[in-house]
């Protein structure tokens, strides 16, 4: 008798087992299976919100094909905590993994409405946009300078609406003066800012924020996103650079941001800068000498005078050797890779070209016919009379 019953027992845990793993088989399948959405929706997580809540929500949008498996999933893969507030675009077909990943990674905001507030080296301005499903982009709803125009109606009906995204964007190339003093024109955020980080040290790019986020706190994290762009950089450098710190060539990216906004020429530009400090010629760049004009305080908004480019200040690379004592501008991380592994070329001038990049030339003699080529067109555009020539 006992052998029947342990032979039973036997039987019966056996048949457990392939249950369960036929189970857990099934589950896994329809965790990374394509999804039932027959096409995309933007799903909006608030903030607290709950797994079990947002599987529910999912389940009921047609996104999930089971609450529970979603769930479970999460739990296996130690996500289940990870959720991010915002509003998120979930594509037709997305399997349950791929929702788990969209909502738990980036938190970054991909669909519904979105507030960008863009700090510009011109000036600071708020573009609302909303995204459309059906071509995966963003349609602008309304822009208006930020502390200078009337709020539109579009922008006053979603300002309070807790699923409204929020971002901020630092342009490449503004001075550190100009992101606070645009950050405390940001109304949806908190806190003020005890003092104008050193120059350089805030890293341009795009922040997703929250209501209330403290202005303190996001520079901060501007301060470390640029201070590990820069350590990777410095890490990686050419021999043989004409500087002996990352705080030198940071000055060095700051340069080279303020000279070129086209990316495929930063390592030309910075190239022409390290060849001129090796031969112990100076810089002269205009950009520079404008800063030690602004402090970094705003545009000049006019050309250079001639007694601007001959009065000696610690900016005035057309007077002084060598680098300025600190950077000129928030530079971007590929004008930092430029200045740490610049082009190898002979290049010892550039000067504009009239097409919104420069031309590069050896010699003085070539360089030359450069200037004169862009003072021709200076004059056809009435420009005449600015500066912005390399080295002339």
């Amino acid at each position: 008798m006992w052998k029947s019953i342990a032979s039973n027992a036997l039987t019966f845990f056996v048949v457990v087992l392939v249950a369960t793993a036929a189970l857990v088989a099934w589950g896994r399948n329809e965790f990374v299976k394509g999804g039932p959405l027959a096409g995309p929706i933007c799903l909006q997580i608030e903030a607290g919100a709950s797994l079990s809540s947002v599987s529910r929500n999912l389940e009921e949008r047609g996104a999930i094909s089971d609450a529970r498996v979603f769930r479970i999933g999460a739990e296996y893969a130690k996500r289940a905590d990870d959720l991010k507030f915002g509003s998120y675009m979930l594509p037709a077909g997305a399997s349950m993994s791929e929702v788990l990943a969209a909502i738990t990674t980036s938190g970054r905001s991909t669909c519904g409405m979105l507030l960008n507030f863009r700090v510009g080296i011109a000036k600071s301005d708020v573009v609302l946009s909303e995204r459309d499903l059906t071509n995966d982009s963003f349609v602008e709803k309304a822009r208006f300078d930020a502390g200078v125009d009337p709020l539109p109606p579009e922008y006053l009906a979603v300002v309070d609406d807790p699923a409204l995204g929020l971002q901020i964007t630092i342009a490449e190339g503004v001075t550190s003066w100009q992101i606070v003093d645009s950050l405390a024109k940001a109304d949806f955020l908190a806190g003020e800012i005890a003092a104008v980080p050193a120059e350089g040290t805030l890293a341009p790019g795009s922040y997703e924020v929250q209501r209330g986020a403290d202005r303190g706190a996001l520079v901060a994290e501007m301060t470390e996103r640029q201070a590990k762009i820069l350590a990777d950089a410095w890490a990686n450098r050419a021999e043989g650079l004409p500087y002996d710190t990352p705080e030198e060539a940071l000055i060095m990216a700051s340069i080279v941001e303020k000279e070129t906004g086209i990316a495929e020429e930063r390592g030309k530009v910075a190239s022409v800068f390290v060849n001129r400090l090796q031969q112990g010629m100076r810089l002269q760049t205009d950009p520079t000498v404008i800063y030690g004009i602004t402090k970094g305080e705003g545009v000049l908004g006019r050309g250079l005078r001639q007694s601007e480019l001959r009065k000696e200040t610690p900016y005035n690379t057309y007077v002084i050797d060598g680098l300025p004592p600190t950077p000129i501008a928030n530079p971007g991380a590929d004008a930092i890779r430029a200045a740490t592994n610049p082009g190898q070329t002979d290049y010892l001038f550039f000067v504009a070209d009239g097409t919104g990049g420069h031309a590069f030339a050896e010699t003085l003699e070539a360089h030359n016919e450069n200037v004169a080529k862009w003072r021709a067109i200076e004059a056809e555009q009435g420009t005449e009379g600015e500066t912005g020539t390399q080295g002339d």
